[in-house]
């Protein structure tokens, strides 16, 4: 298996992330990075752990394996009961503390949960049903409280505020710790064309059935019980307390795609817990033979001596205390070093931070791993599974070199969120953010074993800006990725070289029938002078500029069957990952505000599902709405979409 370790039945996964304090530099609203003791985070008391402490390349990477699936009623679809529980994986290197995560895992196998999650296998017009299921309860089958800190005055979830008060904005008289009643999930299938009551919407949220419920709280959200009697009226099918049951018809181009919580205004907690996966869809007329790309990828159950040539990797940051307990803010006073005064006093939230950046590293679950390859071309399937981070990844043999470093081998991409690109592309540098995928080939056959290379990131520790004087990640910590160490050729490379690759046939977007102008805003505090923002958020552009937020009415509702083109203006100081649920899009072009237009970059010809909007500046994106439903766009930096940056839109009447 060339040195990479597979997820077994007994999987450790560790996860380890850095910590930025971010200071308030006058009224510029300027960001200054600093590295130190934190006393606001959760777990403080155990003491944090330092990242240059940790051991570099001494785990092998994790290969998750395939989602055991069960038997269907007819044998037409795949099916799975996929529950969400707490566990503790081995995040960090060997010697250091487990970290108690939540993640995914099939109910009826209970040795697969594991974060991120065993990858979801589809195949192209072969439908999946999920039943999705809340198990955050203790062995009892009492509730259990959130990892991490949840700010209860933001617009959220809010089951406390029971039917009538549920997803909302609640009100204080005093400012209030954290919430720590039972916990809220909905999954969201990233890049899936689904209709509305599969797509995992915001407020479709639900409780785990727990024996000890408080009286009065609301156990599921909004659009809960609409999507629940359409699912049994036009499937037949029937969804119980704590659980829901989707399906995903696979209708679409065979494509990278991942699967994630979603619930209304605590998306960055339950995704920072550990509740992700990938789902890969495969097959039909868009996809390419066996053979021509590197493979196998990854089974059910893996064999030791298999190796695999198609690996999926998401990269994420994580902090940790040094009892190894996830370390994510506890006050707003991180952010920002002003000690209020908060909700209801001010309209500054006591905890929620609008932007977070782990001090650590973290791929497949692991920190800082590395993977034995052979001298030959591998299939690498990225994802940027960070909640703000960017990564501007490059492939080099001194980790620690100036930077910009000089990379020694390319990446050859060969799909985007959506697919297949029309081309290859030679890319020196790998630039994803939040949820963005890069479907890759790297050819390692140029390298004598006993070569290593490594994996490292030039983003900067900090809000993505786009400038090239942004100052580079940290090159002893956040800046290292991962490591390739170069084995023996172990058989013939029967593949296609990347540059001699035909793709398949690629469809474009067509003429649009409409331009829409939206725009990105954030809010600074009315009350605390030089405070903010307290909120990011979305905006139309029709009459003016004007701030929505998620409770005002739908303002986007194209017809079905309409093309239409966004006009994304970005008036924030940072650069925002902008997702539109259940549509593939083509990137335009982009342009600064008085400035020229310059077309997309080669990476994103194909279809996209998630764009970089880089601040000051216009980015066009042109897509076809072919399905009726309710669904959202939102920023993807989560620390934004659970604060306003959000909005739902409906297509159709």
């Amino acid at each position: 298996m060339t040195g990479a370790h597979v997820f077994g039945i007994h999987f450790d996964g560790g996860m380890m992330l850095t910590r930025r304090e971010f200071l308030r530099n006058g009224a510029s609203g300027a960001v200054l990075l600093v590295s130190g003791t934190i006393p606001y985070l959760g777990g403080a008391a155990a003491g944090l752990m330092n990242p240059a402490s940790i051991a570099k390349y001494v785990t092998p990477l994790a290969i998750p394996p395939v989602m055991p699936s069960l038997a269907s009623a007819d044998g037409a679809g795949d099916r799975y009961v996929i529950g969400v529980r707490q566990f503790r994986q081995q995040i960090l290197p060997p010697g250091n503390p487990p970290t108690t995560v939540w993640g995914y895992g099939s109910v009826h196998h209970p040795r697969t949960f594991s974060s991120p999650a065993f990858t979801l296998e589809a195949t192209a017009g072969r439908p999946v049903q999920v039943e999705w299921v809340n198990e955050l309860v203790d062995g009892g089958g009492n509730y259990l409280g959130h990892l991490l800190p949840v700010d209860p005055t933001l617009h959220w979830a809010n089951p406390p505020g029971g039917r009538t008060g549920r997803d909302s904005r609640p009100t204080f008289t005093t400012t209030p710790g954290p919430y720590r009643g039972p916990v809220p999930i909905i999954t969201h299938l990233h890049g899936g064309d689904s209709v509305d009551r599969y797509d995992g919407h915001p407020e479709a949220w639900y409780l785990p059935a727990a024996r000890n419920l408080p009286a009065g709280y609301a156990t599921e959200g909004r659009q809960y019980a609409d999507f629940g009697a359409e699912s049994v009226d036009r499937d037949g099918t029937r969804w119980h307390s704590g659980s829901a049951v989707f399906r995903y018809d696979n209708d679409q181009r065979p494509a990278t795609m991942w699967y994630h919580d979603h619930t209304l205004g605590i998306t960055r907690l339950n995704v920072y817990a550990g509740m992700a996966g990938f789902y890969l869809l495969r097959g039909g007329p868009d996809d390419l033979p066996p053979g021509v790309l590197p493979g196998p990828a990854a089974a059910e159950r893996n064999d030791e001596r298999t190796r695999h040539h198609e690996i999926p990797i998401v990269v994420q940051d994580r902090s940790f205390t040094a009892d190894g307990s996830l370390l994510y803010p506890v006050s707003r006073n991180l952010f920002d070093r002003l000690p209020g005064p908060y909700i209801p006093h001010s309209d500054l939230p006591p905890i929620w931070n609008p932007e977070f950046f782990g001090d650590t590293m973290m791929v497949n679950g692991r920190t800082w791993p590395f993977l034995a390859v052979e001298p030959r071309r591998y299939r690498l399937r990225f994802l940027n599974g960070c909640n703000g981070r960017v990564l501007d990844m490059k492939l080099v043999t001194n980790p620690v070199a100036r930077r910009p470093a000089s990379p020694v081998l390319p990446f050859w991409q060969i799909g985007s969120d959506g697919g297949f690109l029309p081309k290859p592309v030679r890319l020196a540098r790998l630039l994803l953010a939040p949820a963005e995928r890069a479907d890759v080939i790297v050819d390692f056959a140029a390298f004598p074993a006993g070569t290593k290379l490594y994996l490292i990131n030039e983003a900067p520790d900090g809000p993505f800006r786009g400038d090239p004087r942004d100052r580079p990640a940290d090159p002893a910590t956040t800046g290292q990725v991962m490591k390739f160490v170069v084995r023996p050729l172990a058989g013939r490379d029967g593949t296609v070289p990347p540059d001699q690759l035909t793709l398949p046939s690629f469809t474009p977007v067509g003429t649009a029938s409409r331009t829409r102008r939206v725009a990105l805003l954030e809010r600074n505090s009315a009350v605390v002078d030089n405070a903010g923002p307290v909120a990011a958020l979305l905006g139309t552009m029709e009459g003016g500029v004007k701030a929505r937020m998620w409770s005002d009415p739908i303002t986007e509702n194209p017809a079905v069957g309409a093309t239409e083109v966004w006009e994304i203006h970005n008036f924030t100081k940072d650069a925002h990952p902008i997702h539109v649920h259940e549509v593939e899009f083509q990137v335009a072009d982009r342009r600064p505000f008085n400035g020229t237009a310059r077309p997309a970059e080669q990476s994103e010809t194909g279809y996209k599902d998630t764009v970089i909007a880089y601040p000051n500046q216009i980015t066009r994106i042109r897509m076809t709405f072919d399905r009726a439903g309710l669904y959202v766009w939102h920023c993807h930096v989560l620390e934004h979409e659970d604060n306003e940056m959000m909005r739902p839109y409906r297509i159709g009447d």
